[in-house]
């Protein structure tokens, strides 16, 4: 298994210059969850010219809901959500600072080229792990759109919280390097079953 690489956060540019995709990640400090209903109120409060409820400027958004937490938890369940989800308002984040981001599967063109150019990162977390990444959550608060339910903004301390970078600053791909590396093995691939 590959070492991973401790940070402390806040994300400055020195530490994400020293990262490259399929880097295995563990962030300590603070975090913040973010899904959907967040994201386009706060990219609807920036371009109204508002004041956001929380400085973006260094900020790691966790894609995550989590499920309430049972007694003696932190937060329930806290798998990733899927990022494409998020694909329409990452851009204008990025633009208000945000430097890295967590959540499960790949991104489009679009945030790609917009994580290279905002000098950002985002990370992978393993879905169907919710109830094994909550053990890296030492504390939880909402900070913004209570109402919002489980997609309220909450304030996570995480310590040593695992993440593998899958797209970085040098406009690396981790997911697409899989697919090329799939396309061009010349081992065979065992088909389930055996039989024509």
């Amino acid at each position: 298994m590959a070492e991973s690489k401790a940070i402390t956060l806040p994300l400055t540019d020195e530490v994400i210059d020293d990262l490259r995709i399929g880097n295995h990640v563990e962030f300590s400090g603070v975090i913040h969850a973010a899904r959907d209903a967040a994201h386009k109120r706060i990219v609807a409060m920036a371009d109204a010219g508002e004041e956001l409820p929380l400085d973006l400027r260094g900020q790691v958004i966790y894609y995550v809901g989590p499920t309430p937490a049972r007694p003696g938890q932190v937060v329930g369940a806290a798998g990733p959500t899927t990022a494409m989800r998020l694909d329409l308002y990452t851009p204008r984040m990025l633009e208000l600072g945000v430097k890295a981001m967590i959540g499960k599967g790949g991104r489009g063109q679009v945030v790609r080229e917009a994580i290279q150019a905002s000098h950002a990162v985002y990370c992978i977390a393993v879905g169907g792990t919710g109830a094994l990444l909550n053990r890296h959550i030492t504390s939880a608060e909402v900070v913004a759109f209570e109402d919002l339910g489980t997609e309220a903004i909450r304030r996570l301390e995480v310590d040593r919280f695992p993440a593998i970078v899958a797209n970085d600053a040098f406009g690396g791909d981790l997911l697409e390097a899989g697919r090329r590396q799939y396309r061009t093995s010349s081992r065979p691939v065992p088909i389930e079953g055996g039989g024509a």
